[in-house]
């Protein structure tokens, strides 16, 4: 199933941008190529997007679901533990950090993401517990699905900077990937790209910068 994001959601243009995305791993088992980010951004300026709708980001099974998230900026997220047991909600952006607080089962924080960027998303308490929001200047984005397919939908025909994000892939070799590209009315395929993976998770401290310690019982 291909993932389709934000374009319609602001009225019928009229162009439609396809590819796919085969991210190459380290595990010849491996065949996932979902969650990479391709996005693009027109080079006339126009208006610029606005906040999207409310999303959500599940705390479910000590997992974040989904893992990857991608929103315009201004969009508010919403954060409900769908657990039995505490969680904690704090994120690094930029060097920054952003904390919701330890809150019991089924309660929810929210906050909204006004600046563009990757925020990196943990929990205080479950080291294993991450995701990534990514905050685009742009309405048209949209994310591959596990066979790597995405489409982005409704773009007005123009020229476009294309950019593409994925977690475990290296910043040069995502840099590479970037180039422009003019879209024209109906159908726009952009082909196939390939990435690599490094299939190594983010190390991350506690918010406070120090090692995990074990849990209290109410928050196991």
């Amino acid at each position: 199933m291909v993932t389709v994001l934000c374009g319609s959601l602001y009225g019928a243009e009229n162009a439609t941008v396809h590819g796919t995305i085969q991210v190459l791993h380290r595990s010849a088992t491996d065949m996932d190529s979902g969650d990479v980010v391709v996005w693009l951004t027109a080079l006339t300026p126009g208006t610029p997007a606005g906040p999207g709708p409310a999303a959500r980001l599940m705390q479910k099974g000590k997992k974040f679901i989904p893992h990857v998230l991608a929103v315009t900026q201004g969009t508010e997220i919403e954060f409900p533990n769908q657990d039995l047991f505490y969680h904690n909600v704090f994120s690094i952006h930029q060097g920054k950090t952003m904390d919701l607080g330890l809150y019991e089962s089924g309660a929810a924080r929210k906050i909204r993401f006004s600046q563009p960027g990757v925020s990196y998303i943990f929990c205080n308490i479950h080291p294993q517990m991450s995701a990534v929001v990514v905050v685009l200047k742009t309405r048209y984005y949209a994310l591959s699905d596990g066979a790597g397919n995405f489409q982005i939908s409704h773009v007005p025909p123009g020229r476009y900077k294309l950019s593409v994000w994925y977690e475990l892939s290296s910043e040069s070799e995502l840099a590479s990937q970037g180039k422009e590209i003019d879209v024209v009315g109906g159908e726009n395929d952009l082909g196939k790209f390939v990435l690599h993976s490094s299939d190594a998770p983010q190390e991350h401290s506690s918010k406070d910068g120090e090692a995990y310690y074990s849990n209290s019982p109410k928050t196991r």
